[in-house]
């Protein structure tokens, strides 16, 4: 496996979203998401896209989106190293003496992944529950 920074293209992020049955979004709004977000992860199997992840944030706050591993390529250790590399990225902006909060939401029955990598369910003794609207046109 091969995961490469910040080369994700709206070729490769709407052919994985396809490949696990996600909702399809207008090429514009891919390549706008692209161009808006701080780090990428991209990995591939020779030339083959099989995941990726994308990282959003101000500096403080970051939120891991489309975190997608093709489901023939799953339980393969691909969207550990997938989240890790996010978590590094944020790790390594941090200013000392500061604090940054990752977030995310999990696709359903997904949960459990994330805590083995150290995420805490919303609601918990520090946050309530995490919330979400969507816009639809």
């Amino acid at each position: 496996m091969r995961y490469e920074k910040n080369v994700l293209t709206s070729e490769i992020y709407c052919k994985l979203r396809k490949s696990v049955k996600w909702s399809e979004q207008p090429k514009i709004e891919v390549e706008k998401a692209i161009k808006n977000s701080i780090y990428t992860i991209a990995v591939f199997d020779e030339n083959n896209p099989v995941g990726m992840g994308r990282l959003i944030g101000d500096g403080i706050y970051f939120v891991i989106v489309d975190v997608v591993v093709k489901p023939d390529y799953q339980r393969k250790g691909i969207g550990t190293n997938i989240i890790n590399m996010l978590i590094d990225y944020v790790d390594k902006e941090t200013i000392r003496g500061s604090r940054s909060s990752i977030q995310l939401i999990s696709e359903k029955g997904k949960e459990g992944f994330y805590e083995k990598l150290g995420f805490k369910k919303i609601p918990n003794e520090f946050c309530g529950s995490g919330m979400r609207k969507v816009i639809r046109k």
